[in-house]
């Protein structure tokens, strides 16, 4: 069965948000990706730094990306927070959502072409979401390697082959991506700042043109590395490159560091 969508965020996730109405003491929001729900971002979750004026950092009819610090569904309130999100998270969060309205855009291709319903059809997915992580990815392993991928996941062959097909026509898939996650630790009062510096250093290896490296949490102390490149020999190249650069700058600070290589 397809995943369904929870009717609101739990604390601590991040969403995509359009700001509404802005006042005095923060910014009124109302959340993408749960319909018809409203949050509000205090302003004192605007900034770590003195805000003299919210519309420095927001504007009505802006997108961002927030992070929900607590659900009150009794009330319907949700309140979030903007300094709370990291760089990294807002980059991932963004390339996450951007994906997720690409694969609604392609699985209602597949459902006008197949003429059945988009939910008949997500009942069907369901499987392979979950076997690859998504939906967009499921679509960019059938662009990549045919309907079979995704016959061998247990979707019908006819589902398959029209997904296969809409996939290599709507998806550009110019590069390979593959990742793996370091494990950094230090124990030191200031660690944290260590361990950023060390995924800074991975971030910023050389590397060939037209690759790219994405780094973002996990779960800490665990972070991916996904790495973009012309061909696999390329991107195992970068990304081994990537990653002893942050266990060797984590260890040089006086902590310690680990690399396992992802599916």
């Amino acid at each position: 069965m397809a995943v369904e969508k929870p009717e609101w965020p739990e604390q601590g996730d991040l969403v995509i948000v359009t700001v509404q109405r802005i006042t005095d003491y923060g910014a009124y929001v109302t959340l993408d990706e749960y319909e018809g729900k409203e949050g509000l971002l205090h302003i004192s979750e605007v900034s770590s730094g003195w805000v003299r004026n919210i519309r420095e950092f927001v504007r009505e009819g802006q997108k961002s990306v927030l992070k929900v610090l607590r659900v009150n569904t009794e009330k319907g309130q949700v309140d979030l927070s903007l300094r709370r999100v990291s760089r990294l998270e807002r980059r991932e969060k963004i390339l996450s959502w951007k994906r997720e309205r690409k694969a609604e855009s392609l699985i209602r291709s597949v459902s006008d072409k197949l003429k059945v319903s988009v939910n008949e059809l997500r009942t069907q997915t369901g499987a392979i979401e979950e076997k690859f992580g998504g939906l967009y990815e499921a679509f960019e392993r059938a662009a990549l390697e045919g309907p079979d991928v995704l016959i061998e996941a247990g979707l019908p062959k006819d589902t398959a082959v029209v997904m296969s097909e809409t996939a290599k026509d709507k998806i550009r898939l110019r590069m390979v991506k593959i990742k793996g996650a370091v494990e950094l630790q230090c124990m030191k009062p200031n660690g944290i700042i260590y361990v950023k510096e060390a995924l800074l250093d991975a971030q910023k290896v050389e590397k060939p043109k037209d690759t790219e490296i994405r780094i973002y949490t996990i779960a800490s102390p665990k972070y991916a590395i996904e790495v973009l490149a012309e061909d696999y020999k390329e991107a195992e190249k970068l990304l081994q490159k990537a990653s002893e650069a942050a266990i060797k700058a984590i260890s040089k600070a006086g902590g310690t560091g680990s690399f396992q290589r992802g599916k």
